[in-house]
């Protein structure tokens, strides 16, 4: 099974599929790794979560600032 490569580096705005808490679901990545941090735009809250999870959990890419 192939999957679409998704491009995505520091910098990068992300719109993930649930909202958090605080009302907004727009996400910059701030860490790359096996694990991906992210920080919301609204907030400025941080999340750690798996690689894997971060790509069924994105919905969208909406810019490219990064590398």
């Amino acid at each position: 099974m192939e999957q679409n490569k998704l491009s995505y580096g520091l910098g990068t705005k992300v719109v993930m599929k649930k909202q958090h808490p605080c009302g907004s679901n727009e996400w910059e990545i701030i860490r790359l790794g096996a694990d991906i941090k992210i920080k919301c735009l609204k907030c400025n809250r941080t999340i750690f979560m798996p690689r894997i999870e971060f790509n069924k959990k994105l919905k969208k890419i909406i810019n490219e600032e990064g590398n």
